[in-house]
């Protein structure tokens, strides 16, 4: 059951909608971090496995490769990567900090283009560098990897979800700066 804040009720006037149970919102965080080649490196994984627990204050699941793909050099079985599923206080706490800490702190960062929404409601937001999150400390670790994160939600289409991530303060790019 979703909790009614000023920002649902704002979001409800502005969408048109009365019931503020069918307000969109967001039901989950998807956290993935692939291996890749370093799969067999045991301080890579470590690592890895680390820094994504202190990233999402839980701790991630193995995935392992369904299929065999010989032009990747992967078997069926090995280790391609780590999630983490965020959903009730742990997922509102990690989109706070995102929002407020992680995006002002990416380097070269102008906003948030609306390609990442996927026409279903849903964003998809990839970073090249995993430092962004402050509980990384740069000086503490030596290994680098990108992070891969999914916002679920119950938005049926891209303009609702806009709406949705710009009152929750997800800062999207204005048109001018796209087209440049």
């Amino acid at each position: 059951m979703p909790i009614i804040t000023p920002t649902t009720q704002k979001l409800a006037q502005s969408l048109g909608i009365k019931n503020i149970h069918a307000v969109p919102r967001v039901t989950k965080v998807i956290v993935n971090v692939g291996v890749g080649k370093n799969r067999d490196n045991k301080t890579y994984v470590e690592a890895v496995q680390k820094d994504l627990a202190a990233i999402t204050g839980q701790k991630a699941s193995e995935k392992r490769a369904k299929k065999s793909i010989a032009g990747f050099n992967v078997r069926e079985g090995n280790l391609v990567g780590y999630s983490v599923t965020l959903r009730g206080k742990r997922m509102e706490q990690f989109l706070d900090r995102f929002v407020g800490t992680v995006l002002p702190r990416i380097r070269d960062f102008r906003g948030l283009s609306l390609s990442v929404l996927d026409g279903q409601g849903n964003v998809s937001i990839g970073l090249a560098e995993h430092l962004a999150f402050p509980e990384i400390r740069a000086d503490k670790t030596d290994i680098i990897f990108g992070v891969g994160i999914t916002f679920v939600t119950t938005a049926t289409n891209n303009e609702t979800a806009e709406q949705m991530f710009r009152a929750l303060g997800f800062p999207f790019r204005t048109q001018e700066l796209e087209e440049e």
